[in-house]
Order: C-alpha cells, then sequence, then structure tokens
C-alpha cells in the first residue's frame, strides 16, 4: 500500500485489526521483509499507557479494561491507513510505520499520538486523564533484525516511561537506561537547556479557508532533552511556571518566533504571521508591553504580522494589568486568540469582555463531528458564536476531509492539523511554506467539480448498490455509493448531497436511524429508506418524524423508484432556493 504523506489518511478502527504480536496477524519479521524488498525505512513505536495503576487501584480492572478499549480504538483510528498496529500484553502496543526520506517519520507520528490523548478519556461516569509514553526505534538504522529493533524499541520506551508521563525517547545505543546522573536542581535545569539550545520551537502551518494557502504558523515550544526525549509544551510548562520561569522562558518564546519571522521575510516568504503564546505571569506584569515592544523593535518585526495565543485559565485571572497590556497588545497591532477555548471553562461574559480577534476550537471538539450530531451541533454553535462576537474561527487537529469538508461548510475560517502537516522545526517549516497551498485540490470549488444533483447511495451489500448504480446512471446523477454507516457520513461531510437511499437493514445501524442523525445534521437534504421487509411501526415513526420522505421497498420497480428519486430531486431544489447555501468559498471570512 503506498504511503499517503501526510497523516490525514487514517484508518478506521473496524477496518484496521490490533493483532497480539506472536498470534494471528502478520508478523514484524514479515514486515520487515515487506518495507526492505520496497527500499523503505520503519519505525517502531513501542506504546506504554500510562497512569492504568492508579485508575485500577482506584476505580477497578473493569474501568481499566474498558479505558484500554478507548485507547486501542483512538490508537487505531490515529495511524496511516498502511500501518501495523498490535497490542502487547494489557497495557503496551507496537505500531510500525514505513515511510521514505522526506516522508512524516516515527517522531512525527509519535507527536500525533500523544495529541490524541489531550482529550480525556470518558468511562462514564469517569473522565481519566492518560498519556502515552512512547520509545522509537528505526529499521535499518538501530536494528537489523526483529528482535533486535523489538528490544531497542522497548528499551526507548523505558527511558521514555522514566522521564515521567507522556515522554517520548529515540532509541540512543550509547544512553544507558539506568544512568544515576541527577538533574540539575531547581529551575536551573530549564535556563541550562535555553543555554544549550535545547529549547526549539515548531511550526505548524495555519491554513485559509478560502483557498487551502498558508496565512500563518503556530509556534509550539519542544524540550529536545538528551534523557528523555521530545517534551511538549504540556510537560515543559507546568514545571516551569513551579520553578518561576514561565517569564524568561515566554519572552525567550515571543524572542525566537520573531527572529524566525524575520527569517521568513529575508528569503521572501513576506504572507506568514506567527501565532505565539503569551503566558499568564507576562501578562501580569506592568512592564509586558515595554518588554514585548523591545523584542518587536529589536527584530524590525511590525506587531501587525504577529497574533498572541492566550490561555483560558489567564483570561479567567482578575488582575489589574490584564485589560491594559492586551488593549496594548492590540495598539501595537498584534492580534489576540483565545487558544483551545472550552477546555477549561471559560465564562461567556469573560469572553465578551476582552478584546480578541480569533476563537481556537481545540481539537477535542472536532471527534466524530461527521457522525454524531451533537458533536457537530456543538463546533457550529462555537464557530456561530465566534463570528457573532466579531472573530474569526480557527479549529485545531483537523486530521481528516471529512473534517475539514464539514467545517468549511459551517464557514469556519482557518484550518490547523495534520491533514495538512504536522509540527516541524525551524529548519524544515521553509520549503512547506514555499509551496504556499497545501492541499489545494481540496479548496476548489463544487460548483466546478461537483454537478447539481448529487445522489448518495447506502447498503451494505455489493450486489445491492451495483444493481442502484445500473438503474440510476442512465439519469445523469453524480452517483455517490458507501456500503457503510461511517463511509456515508464521511461521504456527505465532503460533498454536497441533495438526495440519499438508505437500506433499512445494515449491521452497524438501522437505516432510520441513520436517515435520523443525518436530518440533524443535514436537513437540507432528503431522504428515502429501501427496506426489504414491512415494518408498519418502523415506517409510521420514521415519516412521523421527519427522518424519511418515502419508505421504499425490495424488491423495487425501476420506473417507480427512478420516479421517486426524481421527485426528491425537485423537493431538494425548492428546498434550497427557499434557504441561503450552506457555504460560499467566496464568503467565509478567512483573511
Amino acid at each position: 500500500m503506498a504511503h499517503t504523506g501526510n497523516f490525514g489518511q487514517t484508518a478506521p478502527a473496524s477496518r484496521l485489526p490490533i493483532h497480539r504480536l506472536g498470534a494471528s496477524g502478520p508478523s514484524l519479521a514479515s514486515v520487515l521483509a515487506q518495507v526492505s524488498g520496497a527500499g523503505r525505512r520503519l519505525a517502531l513505536l513501542h506504546v506504554d499507557v500510562d497512569g492504568l495503576g492508579s485508575i485500577h487501584a482506584t476505580l477497578g480492572e473493569n474501568i481499566v479494561e474498558q479505558a484500554l478499549t478507548v485507547v486501542a480504538r483512538r490508537l487505531a483510528q490515529a495511524i496511516p491507513s498502511d500501518a501495523w498496529l498490535w497490542q502487547l500484553g494489557s497495557e503496551e502496543f507496537l505500531v510500525a510505520m514505513a515511510y521514505r526520506d522526506g516522508e512524516p517519520d516515527g517522531q512525527a507520528l509519535a507527536e500525533q499520538l500523544r495529541e490524541m490523548f489531550d482529550t480525556p478519556v470518558q468511562v462514564p461516569p469517569y473522565v481519566l486523564d492518560i498519556t502515552l509514553a512512547i520509545g522509537i526505534a528505526l529499521f535499518p538504522d538501530h536494528a537489523h533484525d526483529a528482535d533486535a529493533l523489538l528490544t531497542a524499541a522497548e528499551q526507548a520506551m523505558r527511558r521514555a516511561v522514566r522521564g515521567g508521563p507522556g515522554g517520548q525517547v529515540l532509541f540512543a545505543p550509547d544512553v544507558e537506561l539506568h544512568s544515576d546522573e541527577p538533574s540539575p536542581p531547581g529551575g536551573r535545569r530549564f535556563l541550562d537547556a535555553i543555554a544549550r539550545n535545547e529549547f526549539q520551537l515548531h511550526y505548524q502551518p495555519v491554513i485559509s479557508g478560502r483557498d487551502g494557502s498558508i496565512v500563518a504558523c503556530s509556534a509550539l515550544l519542544r524540550w529536545h532533552n538528551e534523557r528523555e526525549g521530545v517534551l511538549r509544551a504540556g510537560r515543559i510548562l507546568p514545571a516551569v511556571e513551579r520553578a518561576g520561569l514561565a517569564e524568561p522562558v515566554g519572552l525567550w518564546t515571543i524572542e525566537t518566533a520573531l527572529q524566525q519571522i524575520r527569517h521568513w521575510r529575508d528569503i521572501g516568504i513576506d504572507y506568514v504571521t506567527a501565532s505565539i503564546p503569551l503566558e499568564g505571569a507576562l501578562l501580569l506584569r506592568r512592564e509586558c508591553l515595554d518588554l514585548i515592544g523591545e523584542l518587536f523593535h529589536r527584530s524590525g518585526i511590525p506587531g501587525n504580522v504577529v497574533e498572541f495565543e492566550l490561555s483560558e485559565s489567564v483570561l479567567q485571572m482578575d488582575a489589574p494589568h490584564v485589560d491594559e497590556n492586551l488593549s496594548g497588545l492590540r495598539s501595537l497591532g498584534a492580534s489576540l486568540t483565545l487558544a483551545d477555548f472550552g477546555m477549561r471553562g471559560l465564562s461567556l461574559t469573560a469572553l465578551a469582555r476582552y478584546p480578541l480577534d480569533r476563537l481556537k476550537i481545540d481539537r477535542g471538539f472536532l471527534r466524530d463531528i461527521t457522525r454524531k450530531p451533537r458533536n457537530a451541533a456543538l463546533v457550529r454553535a462555537i464557530i456561530a458564536m465566534g463570528h457573532q462576537l466579531g472573530m474569526t474561527v480557527v479549529a485545531k487537529g483537523v486530521e481528516s476531509e471529512a473534517d475539514l469538508a464539514f467545517l468549511r461548510r459551517y464557514r469556519c475560517d482557518f484550518f490547523q492539523g495534520y491533514l495538512f502537516s504536522p509540527p516541524l522545526p525551524a529548519p524544515g517549516i521553509d520549503e512547506t511554506l514555499r509551496r504556499r497551498y497545501l492541499l489545494p485540490q481540496i479548496f476548489r470549488s463544487e460548483s466546478d467539480e461537483q454537478p447539481t444533483r448529487t445522489l448518495l447511495l447506502l447498503d451494505d451489500e455489493e450486489n445491492v448498490l451495483r444493481a442502484l448504480t445500473r438503474l440510476l446512471r442512465r439519469d445523469g446523477y453524480r452517483l455517490l455509493t458507501a456500503n457503510s454507516v461511517n463511509e456515508a457520513f464521511d461521504l456527505l461531510a465532503r460533498n454536497q448531497v441533495q438526495v440519499i437511499v438508505s437500506d433499512q437493514r445494515m449491521p452497524d445501524m438501522s437505516g432510520t436511524e441513520f436517515l435520523a442523525r443525518v436530518r440533524e445534521m443535514y436537513p437540507d437534504t432528503v431522504r428515502l429508506a429501501l427496506s426489504g421487509y414491512t415494518d408498519a411501526g418502523t415506517i409510521s415513526e420514521a415519516i412521523n418524524q421527519g427522518a424519511v420522505y418515502r419508505f421504499l421497498l425490495k424488491p423495487w420497480d425501476d420506473a417507480e423508484l427512478r420516479g421517486h428519486i426524481r421527485a426528491a430531486f425537485r423537493l431538494a431544489e425548492q428546498q434550497r432556493q427557499a434557504t441561503p447555501k450552506d457555504f460560499d468559498a467566496d464568503d467565509s471570512g478567512a483573511s
């Protein structure tokens, strides 16, 4: 299977089996042979699930088992469709991914897997904070056979676990696993990290919903720690704050990002702004504006090419200088973004109070937005609220074309996520920015690509889909076919569908339940159910609730079915003329 070059093409859990290593399914040795024969490299990730011991001790084995089921499902959904996934024992997994030079590698994949668990795991009635410790070994760099590669990945994982929750370590053969070298005391280790250039900023492109162009880069703090691997901001900043160093680290972050903007401008990349986190400790200081203004002056960068990202906790502080400093930053020309909205319980009063320009939706809200009406409704409400408050809206953590299409339909302005690019270190981002447009084919106008009449056919029997396709192709419709509910939801998110014909009896969800969800998410569609049996209760309930426009029986009469579908399209067109379009690519609000 060819590698896609990005992490947007992930496999649904139902299509990516989780094997026990050494049991049924492919062995690591066979995978290595396949990869070697294709002239590719392979990253083996040994994944340990942190925190299950304390969950077991307090909540019991049943909750742990349920949590592991969620963990396995998230891992299966997150990895590329041509990767391999095994479960080791109860709390450990292996992920193997083949790649070529220039493609996302094992460290990028590990970063994505850990980000999947920024959102807590829900096992009702409990909400569980679970992190992953990941060790990475590479073939053929670190080992030339399966046993040696497994040993190397396990050793790296043990170092990651020793470093604390959420660690990520690349195997290093010259590093002793049980080193007793003490860490520098207190905050000195962070100052030493800055002095040794161990702190770095990675940059993730922010994409315009208008045309797919790169308009900004979000600056993300990373610590390349020799003993613990690459640590993300979520692990670094709490310790930095406890050490009383949030302010100098925050100033270093701003200064480094401004120097990067200067570099981009010097090489002709003058169309990209930077989104930089602004720490609360700095915002509380009376001298905040003077300190940041001096950094602007030294870099020669104007304020209007910078946006500062604020956490909800910053805006919840009742401190004398916050309002003054936020207003002052805007007077310098900088924009203000509320990062990860909805994760820390910010009141709507506080949201309306501050002079914010942009709202960033946390990735946790995007999960299942194309399949679950309540999730979809919440995201639509956040986008609408942001626009009503005069803000543009960024969706963070966009990982599939279906999610992107859904968000564009409801006029989300900007996007950030692995569908476009993982966070990249400064030396590796320039070439991406020079391309300027990422996945431009996705952003073509629907009017250029799709005829007006698009019909979705859903049936779990391939022979039925083929028969319907042969019958209806002659009528000039653009036909989309799906043999599962999840595939149908993805097609609905990615396409403007006017009419749906769904089978009633399917293994994962009944046709009436599917169409009821579709009605909530896409009320302008006209929905027909096709059933091979008569159920008066089901038929009357579905029609009375408005989930189904027509309920048709198998075997169908060809002429009658074609007539019902023509009538459904006429109804859809009447509804379309009576209501505004869902999305206009030239009116997205992006700038």
